[in-house]
C-alpha cells in the first residue's frame, strides 16, 4: 500500500537535502568545483550550481528515469538534471511528447518546468571527469538511489538510459528485497524486464555520443517512453 503523498514528498525532501550537501567523494567534489570556478566561455557570466544534483520531478510519479551522473556544463550549472545540455535539449521534448513533462525545454531549476507522472535522477549525483564514476564513487552514491526509489513508492516503471544506469538499477532493486532473475538481464535498447513489482525499459543514453550519430534517434526514444507510458496506463 502506498504511504501518504505527505510522506512521500517528506522522505525525498529529506534525500534532497543530504544530497546537495555530500562531499563523500574527494575527486568529484575537486571535479564539481573546479568546473564551477572555471566554467566555459558560453557561460561565463552565470553562476554554477557547483553541487551534487539531486532527483527531480512528480513525487506521486509512476515511471522513473535513471541517467548516469550530471552533465559538468548542464547539472553541474544548473542545478537539476538533464537540464542545460544537449542531452536535455534532446531528452526534454520527447518527455514532453509523451505526457511526462508540462514543457519541451528545462533551462535551469526555477524555469516552471513540471514533471508529470516522472521522476528523474542519476545513480551518481555529481559531475565525474569524462562522465566516468570510480566503482567507488558509484557505490558512495547507491544508497541516496535506494532511498529514492523506496520513498517512490508508487513507481512502477524504471527507464535506464544506458548500461550503467540498467545495472544501478538491477543493483537498488536488489537493495530493496527484490529477487534478481538468473542469468541477469542483458541491457539494450528496448530491452525489458519485470523484477519484483517494477519493469525495467532499456533505453541508449541520451548523450551526444548516441544523439548526434545517430545511434538513438527521436522515434526510438519515444518508443521506449510510450511503451513506459503503456506499461503503468495497463
Amino acid at each position: 500500500m502506498p504511504r501518504p503523498a505527505a510522506e512521500r514528498r517528506a522522505l525525498l525532501a529529506e534525500i534532497e537535502r543530504e544530497v546537495v550537501d555530500c562531499r563523500s567523494c574527494p575527486r568529484l567534489v575537486a571535479w564539481r568545483e573546479q568546473v564551477a570556478h572555471g566554467k566555459v566561455a558560453r557561460f561565463r557570466d552565470e553562476t554554477y550550481w557547483g553541487r551534487p544534483v539531486p532527483g527531480f520531478g512528480d513525487p506521486d510519479a509512476r515511471i522513473l528515469l535513471l541517467g548516469l551522473a550530471p552533465a559538468a556544463h548542464g547539472g553541474n550549472r544548473t542545478g537539476r538534471v538533464f537540464t542545460g545540455d544537449a542531452s536535455g535539449d534532446f531528452l526534454w521534448p520527447a518527455l514532453h511528447a509523451a505526457g511526462l513533462a508540462s514543457r519541451p525545454v528545462s533551462e535551469h531549476r526555477g524555469d516552471g518546468l513540471e514533471a508529470i507522472d516522472l521522476w528523474v535522477t542519476a545513480p551518481v549525483k555529481s559531475a565525474p571527469p569524462d562522465n566516468k564514476p570510480l566503482p567507488s564513487e558509484r557505490d558512495n552514491c547507491a544508497p541516496y538511489l535506494v532511498r529514492e526509489l523506496a520513498a517512490l513508492d508508487r513507481v512502477r516503471v524504471v527507464v535506464a538510459l544506458g548500461a550503467f544506469a540498467w545495472t544501478s538499477a538491477l543493483r537498488t532493486f536488489a537493495a530493496l528485497g527484490a529477487e534478481l532473475p538468473r542469468p541477469l538481464p542483458t541491457f539494450g535498447h528496448g530491452a525489458e524486464a519485470k523484477i519484483d513489482r517494477w519493469t525495467l525499459l532499456g533505453c541508449y543514453h541520451v548523450s551526444q555520443q548516441n544523439t548526434f550519430t545517430g545511434r538513438l534517434t527521436r522515434p526510438m526514444l519515444d518508443a521506449v517512453l510510450d511503451r513506459a507510458v503503456r506499461l503503468v496506463e495497463s
